[in-house]
């Protein structure tokens, strides 16, 4: 499972907050509810947070192994 906790601590120590990743970095209001649940988001919108929070990917998320993960 990918979580994004990371992401809550990263955005915590950037000096950024929800408004402004929402507001002046165009961020979807609907993004930023799908990290609060942990629910998938595309790569670029990672890219995108990583560019605007001046970080690398494992400081937006992680994987945790899970049995609920759907079997390949």
């Amino acid at each position: 499972m990918i979580r994004y906790d990371p992401f809550w601590k990263t955005l915590k120590s950037s000096g950024e907050s929800t408004y402004t990743l929402i507001n002046k970095h165009r961020i979807s209001s609907s993004t930023i509810d799908r990290l609060r649940k942990n629910q998938p988001i595309t790569t670029t919108t990672i890219n995108d947070l990583c560019r605007v929070l001046n970080c690398n990917v494992e400081n937006i998320a992680t994987y945790i192994y899970s049995e609920e993960d759907q079997l390949l």
